[in-house]
């Protein structure tokens, strides 16, 4: 099969759609990526690429090909419009004349949404089937964060949604919960699968040594840690509140591994509740490092806002969490909150609850460390059974045939 998969994001940024691209080349596939110039999450070009610069390159089998894109700047929304417009109109305009080998099927994933807006323009001219990998439901996800306020313009996205789902010839989602949703957004039963994200293979139970140089960058005691995305989402209002709650046990540590938009006024609510000594921001690490840090934390966090599309989504480091045997607090509403306690993997609590989150931190604190790695190992069974990563690649490679062999 040969496989075209639009993304705006690609290797070497970290997404997901990174080791779904590896894994499908695996099968035998030929895949090839049409991507933009890599700028997330700095929002400049990544050294040795730009406009000129290396447009065609391959990735350990993916044949990558870059387009022209206005990197993000600092991620204000006026750049990030201009960002996903200029991946748009140059992805349209340019894809067309870009490829002469003949396509079996175009792959896209919903975030951003404009990325589907090419992968239309390739079915029309190609005459392709497209397969839909729903990660955000849009607009909800866009009115929920703050990032979209204006009524008119998230009915107009609204709308353009609906035109996408009425147009994919199977849609996939991350979420069961997803599915209600976008059959009232006139995308049909039939076509709907379920197909959540799973973890590298690199993400597994690992021991890291004595003198390992990961070991000096967390402190002794017991470590709560978050690794992900600092923004308006993730919720830091209420992790900040509960650690504040709970400054007295200054051997209950709070670790957090990543970057983002908030970080500035994380960083300045940690000086203000005065968290210096139990808060610590460790910043962005390779991705090959993250089961290596797990591995020295005593609990894992995953939050969201208190807000109904977060209660449906599944956050992908959540099957990361649960790959490296990890026991979870979750403070979220929803899919994720069954997920942890359907699997026996930690402690769920409710979104937006400090005094919550506060209990579930202190509950764990003083759990016997047996009964944390027993937590841990459920996790990691569940993940097995659940979101393994062959299973599910085998899966939509069986989906990609069937769509080949209904043209």
């Amino acid at each position: 099969m040969n496989i075209l998969i639009i993304s705006q994001y690609f290797w070497p940024e970290n997404f997901r759609i990174n080791d779904l691209a590896l894994g499908l080349v695996e099968r035998g596939n030929k895949v090839t990526v049409l991507t933009g110039i890599p700028n997330y999450p700095d929002g400049r070009f990544f050294p040795g690429y730009g406009i000129f610069k290396r447009s065609r390159e391959e990735y350990r089998g993916v044949r990558i090909v870059r387009i022209p894109v206005v990197p993000r700047g600092r991620g204000s929304a006026l750049r990030l419009i201009i960002n996903y417009i200029s991946f748009t109109v140059n992805a349209c305009l340019m894809a067309p004349f870009l490829f002469f080998s003949k396509f079996d099927i175009i792959f896209f994933s919903l975030s951003p949404l404009t990325e589907g807006i090419p992968a239309l323009v390739m079915k029309k001219i190609k005459k392709l089937p497209i397969i839909f990998w729903v990660q955000d439901l849009w607009p909800e996800s866009l009115s929920a964060t703050g990032v979209v306020t204006s009524s008119l313009f998230l009915k107009v996205i609204g709308n353009m949604v609906r035109f996408l789902y009425l147009r994919c010839d199977r849609i996939l989602v991350q979420s069961r919960a997803f599915i209600p949703v976008i059959e009232k957004r006139g995308g049909d039963a039939k076509r709907i699968s379920y197909f959540p994200n799973s973890a590298e293979e690199l993400y597994l139970p690992v021991y890291v040594e004595p003198d390992a140089p990961e070991r000096k960058n967390i402190p002794g005691g017991f470590c709560v840690m978050f690794a992900g995305n600092i923004g308006a989402a993730q919720d830091f209002e209420t992790i900040l509140s509960a650690a504040e709650q709970l400054k007295e046990y200054d051997d209950i540590h709070w670790v957090i591994i990543g970057d983002g938009r908030l970080r500035s006024w994380v960083e300045a609510q940690i000086d203000e509740r005065g968290l210096t000594k139990t808060f610590h921001l460790l910043g962005r690490h390779p991705v090959e490092l993250m089961p290596r840090f797990f591995s020295l934390a005593d609990i894992m966090l995953v939050t969201l806002k208190k807000e109904y599309i977060f209660s449906l989504t599944v956050p992908s480091k959540v099957q990361s969490y649960l790959a490296c045997a990890k026991p979870i607090i979750a403070a979220i509403d929803g899919e994720v909150a069954m997920i942890v306690e359907e699997s026996g993997a930690g402690i769920a609590c409710p979104a937006e609850n400090p005094q919550a989150l506060a209990e579930a931190v202190l509950k764990t604190y003083h759990m016997p460390k047996a009964d944390l790695q027993e937590m841990g190992l459920r996790g990691r069974s569940y993940f097995e059974q659940h979101f393994e990563r062959t299973v599910l690649i085998d899966r939509l490679n069986e989906w990609i045939k069937e769509l080949k062999k209904g043209e």
